[in-house]
Formats: C-alpha cells, sequence, structure tokens
C-alpha cells in the first residue's frame, strides 16, 4: 500500500506529462512521425547542441570533483576556527535557485565573460561544488587516519600517501558525486540560460528554444526523448557501478578524527583550500549582496527594495514583492507533498522486495534528468481535461516544485531509515504492536530530526525551482526565480536592480531554510 502514493505522483505528475509532450511532438497527426529524431540525428547543429552538452557536463564535473575532493580533504582532517561555519556556508550554493547563481556570476564576471564557456563552467563548479564535498567528506569522515599515519611511517610522502591510501578508498564516493555533479551539469538550464547566450546552449536551453520561440514540438519532443534515454542510461550505469566499488572498497575505520594541520605544508595546503572555497562561494554572493543596495548614482541605499513593493515600478504588472509571498505559499505545499510521498517511497525503497525497492529508487531521480521544460510543457497540455483539469489550479505549481523535491526528500530519508535495528521492530511486534502501532511508536520518534531535514530540503528546492515553474506560472502566481527572469528580460536599470534586490532576498530565504536544516541535523555539520 505504501507504494501506492509514490506511484501515482510519478505517473500523474511525471510520466502523463512527459508521455503527453513526446506524444505531441512525435504523433501530431495521430500517426507516429518518426521524422523528427531522423531529423536531430541528421541536422549538424542539433548533434553540436548534443555534443556540447555531453562534453561541458564532463568538463564541468571534472573541475568541481579538482575543487571540492581537496576541500573535502580539508575539511574532514584539520581542525580550526570556525570549521563548522565553512563546512555549511559550503552548502548555501547548491540550495540557491539557479536563476540566483546566473545572476550572481553576472555581477561578478561582468558583461565581458557573459556568453562564454568560462562563465558556464565557473557556475557550474560554485553551483556543485557543495555535492563534492558532502558525498566525498561524508566517506573521508569514517575513514580510519591511522592508515596514512601508517604509510607515512613506512617512508610514504603527503602526495603519495593522499594517491595511494586516501584516493582508493575513497574512490566509491567520488565516483557517487561524480555522477550526481553530471547530471545536473548535463540538465542545466537556468545557469545556461542567462550565462550561456545563443551559441552555448545545451539541450535543455534548446528544448526550450524549440518549444516557445520555433514552436517546434517534434524537434523539441526528440530532444526530451533522446536526454530522457541518456539520462536512464547514466543512471543505470552508474547504479551497477556504485555498488561494484562499495563492495571492492571497503571502508576501513569507524570515524576519523580531526587534529591541528602539522608543518608548513599541511598548514598551506588548509590555507589554499579556504582561500579557493572562499573566493568561489564568497565573492559572487557578496557582490551580488552589494550590487542590490548601489544607487543609480553609486551609493549605497534601499531604492531597489522600496521599488519591489510600488506596482509603478514594476513591468510584473503588479509589486514585484508580491513574488516573495507567491514562492512562500508554494513551497509550503510542495514540502508537505513531497514529504508525504517522499516518505513512503523510502519505506518501500528501504523495506520492500529488493528489486522492486532498487527499481523504484531509480525511478524516482528521473525526473531530475527529464526536462524541466518539458514537464512544465506537458502540464500544461495534459492537466486541462476531466478528470486531471489542473491548468487553472493554485496546485500546479506546488506539484511541479514537489516533482523536483521528492527525490532530495528520499535521498535523506532512506540512509536513515535502514540504519533502525529490526531487532526493535520484532521486539514491539512480540509485545502485541500492530504493524501501524510498530511505525507510530518505533519507527517515526527514531526518524522524526530527518523528516524535518528532508522537509527543509524540500522547502529550499521548492524556493529554487524555476524551469518547469517559469511555463506554468501566470501573471498572478508569478514566483521570485520567474519574477527575477522576466525582470533580467527587460532593459534599463531599475529592473536589474529590482532583480538584484529580488536574488538577494531569495538567496536570505534559502540560507535561513539551511540553517535550520544544520540545526535539525544530528552532529552539526553532518
Amino acid at each position: 500500500m505504501l507504494s501506492l502514493p509514490p506511484l501515482v505522483f510519478l505517473a500523474v505528475f511525471f510520466a502523463v506529462p512527459v508521455g503527453a509532450i513526446l506524444l505531441t511532438g512525435l504523433r501530431p497527426d495521430g500517426s507516429w512521425a518518426l521524422g523528427a529524431l531522423v531529423e536531430v540525428l541528421g541536422d549538424g547543429a542539433l548533434r553540436g547542441v548534443v555534443w556540447f552538452t555531453l562534453w561541458q557536463a564532463v568538463l564541468s564535473t571534472v573541475l568541481t570533483l579538482a575543487v571540492g575532493v581537496p576541500v573535502a580533504y580539508a575539511l574532514t582532517r584539520f581542525d580550526f576556527p570556525g570549521r563548522r561555519v565553512v563546512h555549511a556556508a559550503l552548502l548555501v550554493p547548491f540550495v540557491l535557485p539557479t536563476v540566483v547563481v546566473a545572476v550572481a556570476f553576472i555581477v561578478t564576471l561582468g558583461s565581458g565573460l557573459r556568453g562564454t564557456l568560462v562563465a558556464i563552467l565557473v557556475a557550474h563548479v560554485f553551483f556543485n561544488v557543495a555535492v563534492v564535498v558532502r558525498v566525498v567528506g561524508g566517506l573521508l569522515e569514517k575513514l580510519d587516519p591511522r592508515m596514512e599515519d601508517a604509510a607515512a611511517t613506512l617512508g610514504a610522502g603527503r602526495w603519495r600517501t593522499a594517491l595511494h591510501v586516501v584516493l582508493p578508498l575513497a574512490r566509491p564516493a567520488i565516483v557517487s558525486a561524480a555522477g550526481v555533479v553530471f547530471l545536473f551539469t548535463f540538465t542545466s538550464f537556468g545557469v545556461v540560460l542567462l550565462l550561456g547566450g545563443p551559441e552555448h546552449a545545451t539541450l535543455e536551453v534548446e528544448i526550450h528554444r524549440q518549444t516557445t520561440q520555433l514552436l517546434d514540438l517534434p524537434v523539441a519532443a526528440a530532444l526530451s526523448l533522446l536526454q530522457l534515454a541518456i539520462v536512464a542510461g547514466l543512471l543505470a550505469v552508474g547504479t551497477g557501478r556504485q555498488q561494484a566499488l562499495a563492495v571492492a572498497q571497503p571502508i576501513a575505520g569507524d570515524a576519523a578524527s580531526v587534529r591541528r594541520p602539522r608543518g608548513v605544508g599541511e598548514r598551506s595546503f588548509l590555507a589554499a583550500a579556504l582561500a579557493l572555497a572562499g573566493a568561489l562561494v564568497g565573492v559572487p554572493l557578496a557582490l551580488l549582496v552589494l550590487r542590490s543596495f548601489r544607487a543609480p548614482d553609486g551609493g549605497l541605499g534601499l531604492q531597489w527594495y522600496r521599488a519591489l513593493v510600488d506596482p509603478e515600478a514594476s513591468v510584473l504588472g503588479r509589486p514585484a514583492l508580491d513574488a516573495v509571498r507567491h514562492s512562500l505559499e508554494f513551497a509550503v505545499a510542495a514540502t508537505v507533498v513531497a514529504v508525504v510521498v517522499g516518505l513512503a517511497a523510502a519505506v518501500v525503497v528501504t523495506r520492500g522486495p529488493r528489486r522492486w525497492a532498487r527499481a523504484l529508487d531509480v525511478v524516482l531521480l528521473l525526473p531530475l534528468g527529464v526536462s524541466a521544460v518539458t514537464v512544465g510543457f506537458g502540464f500544461l497540455i495534459s492537466l486541462d481535461d476531466p478528470p486531471l483539469d489542473l491548468r487553472g489550479s493554485w496546485w500546479l505549481i506546488p506539484m511541479a516544485q514537489a516533482l523536483v523535491a521528492v527525490p532530495f526528500v528520499v535521498r535523506v530519508l532512506v540512509p536513515v531509515l535502514s540504519s533502525i535495528d529490526d531487532r526493535v521492530r520484532e521486539a514491539a511486534a512480540v509485545l502485541g504492536a500492530s504493524p501501524a502501532r510498530v511505525w507510530r511508536e518505533v519507527d517515526l520518534p527514531l526518524v522524526g530530526r530527518a523528516v524535518g531535514v528532508a522537509a527543509g530540503f524540500a522547502f529550499a528546492v521548492s524556493l529554487g525551482e524555476f524551469g518547469a515553474t517559469v511555463f506554468i506560472a501566470r501573471a498572478e502566481t508569478v514566483t521570485v526565480p520567474v519574477a527575477i527572469l522576466r525582470l533580467l528580460g527587460r532593459p534599463g536599470p531599475s529592473n536589474f536592480g529590482q532583480a538584484m534586490a529580488l536574488s538577494t532576498i531569495l538567496m536570505v530565504m534559502t540560507t535561513v531554510s539551511l540553517l535550520v536544516i544544520s540545526r535539525l541535523r544530528p552532529g552539526g555539520t553532518r
């Protein structure tokens, strides 16, 4: 029974919209027209888009690992003042909406680098370095540092120890982090749309262009199908690869201890890692906040924030600050849906038959790898007839946001549910407790804190959802990310200043969510 809510949710709000857009594009007159697939494969420009999407994702992943792995090692091995603050601050970019990330780099890089590959790559590293730090750092924390001490005793230098001891043991986490980063950069939309320019289009951006500007649904459907096939293949291969590495590379030790850096080499390494993390994360966000207070005369003031409440100063047809209220309302509703669906799915993944649980776990990740543009447009053309006539419903946006948030909820809850000792449940059952009572009085108290963390992540993710919402938001239901995009699309210093102010407000909202999550997490930073 618990598998029913996630399956129904995925069927109605994922399979139906995606299937509808694919059928509309590939069967425009009721018969299959597969010429669009041939056109995609035969068109040199479209093949170029596919090729650029692949290699920029690979390059973004490599650069993110190059930055994230050393920072993760420094944070898990060395103790220093403010360590927990740095650890928490590195997660801020990941929960920020992609629109805010793009705006931060527009301010940081200026007009000279906007529209270049460098801008895309740097923004991708900024956005995803938290994934590497969290995933790789989580494993490094469990590695026994005495193995490194033993290697040093046997004459191995610092770099040889890192290459031949630490990296092989950390390989499962590095591969897992690389897979997640590749998925996010392969399906990147907001960052590429705002920073890449017309000559740097990913599949996601090209699907948006074919749908909204060229009105070529067959080509858009073919591109969506190609993207879905690539993502599904990567998920299937990646899952098997991670399982193989997990068996081949067992964790050696229970917990790593942090210590003060010793010698000039370790202190220099720590200083370099912290400086890199600070420059990458702190500088763009600080410049974004500063730009939101900069007046036309070059001074500092609240002019752009005051303009957010003035309907005459906004190109949105209403006060831009209304978007904040809409975003909060939608995020709360999406969080409730995501936690209910995600909790049920997590229980099935951890307690259901192994093959079924593994299949459901992969299927739950598919919404992250399918074009959000496809999902959003699919909502419009598939959910407009009874009994699913939701196109004019207030709930359409929260459902789209929950679809993206559910995988994060599941990822938070599955490890916690898996750690509960079955003997506790069995003891409660022997004492006469029904399965419902066992769940209510045994499982739920143990996972209550994790549910709070999952809800915080779902709220932050929902606040920043952009790809699908930009399609289905109406004038009276504009969210903050959509409002930022519309303001940036209009010329004039007032529109740009209001976009900076809204971006700062959205950054503060997501950061507050992150602070709540960090207080709920046992152990502070983990």
